[in-house]
């Protein structure tokens, strides 16, 4: 796939990251609205912390800080917030969970939903990092923590980009993160909800290293959506016009043959993570 024209992500295009090149993906990453924004708050809050700066035991802490609580964080929100049941359960949040996570997993692929929303990802990032670097280290402290969590989110993403890409990584930590995300979403979306840290997935037992050490998920691709939970709160399948998928992702069965659907699907995780 080619990219042509700057914020192509602003036309309603589809980009899946098994058709694009790794030049595609830095093109397009580098040209997403949400990824601009995250490099610009993260270019001026370090701007402030270094302007503030005072003391640096203290900003040493807020980053410190900020490299813990961030990985922590994303696994909480994963596993409690974006793999609960709740939120498509009300018409108030179910357009919110559908964006934020059903379509990424209906169709993992697709660089379109992959990114979190940045309506939702800047105010969680920036409500929980700056209250926490400001009580170690004031203001500088709180720009600090914030900018250093801008820094970890463009990392988060586009490590979450490589994860889904036709590519194979030359590094080992991608090539390994890469193998237990694709099972995260291939195999069993009940653990391994880390992106590039599995600590607390591993501390809080849902760390798995390969595919046989848990069974195979019947909801991996519906996150418990299925057809009968649709008839009891619609409102999710109305927005996806009544085209969820829960054996395969959309872009497979959406009027593909059942065998090639399967088929492409089995393929997939081998193909993506390369050897393990």
């Amino acid at each position: 796939m080619s990219v042509s024209a700057p914020f192509s992500f602003l036309k309603n295009r589809k980009h899946n990251l098994d058709r694009m090149t790794l030049g595609d993906l830095v093109y397009s990453f580098f040209t997403y609205y949400a990824v601009i924004a995250y490099i610009a708050v993260g270019i001026t809050s370090l701007y402030f912390a270094v302007k503030w700066f005072e003391n640096p035991l203290r900003m040493l802490a807020a980053v410190a800080a900020a490299s813990v609580v961030f990985p922590m964080g994303w696994f909480l929100v994963h596993k409690h917030i974006l793999h609960s049941r709740f939120l498509y359960k009300s018409p108030l949040t179910a357009a919110t969970w559908k964006r934020i996570h059903f379509d990424h997993h209906q169709d993992p692929n697709d660089l379109r939903v992959l990114f979190g929303a940045l309506a939702n990802v800047l105010p969680t990032v920036g409500g929980v990092m700056v209250p926490i670097g400001w009580l170690i280290n004031g203001k500088a402290g709180a720009a600090a923590a914030l900018g250093w969590a801008m820094v970890i989110t463009c990392f988060y993403e586009f490590c979450h980009c490589i994860q889904h890409l036709n590519y194979t990584p030359k590094l080992k930590f991608l090539k390994e993160i890469k193998k237990l995300h694709l099972s995260h979403h291939y195999h069993n979306e009940q653990g391994n909800y880390g992106i590039t840290n599995y600590f607390w997935d591993r501390l809080f037992g849902t760390y798995y290293a390969k595919a046989g050490d848990m069974p195979k998920s019947p909801t991996v691709f519906n996150l418990g959506y299925t057809s009968e939970e649709a008839q009891k709160y619609p409102w999710v399948d109305r927005l996806s016009g009544g085209t969820r998928g829960d054996g395969h992702p959309s872009r497979f069965w959406k009027g593909q043959n059942p065998d090639a659907v399967q088929t492409a699907l089995n393929d997939e995780p081998a193909r993506a993570a390369g050897e393990r």
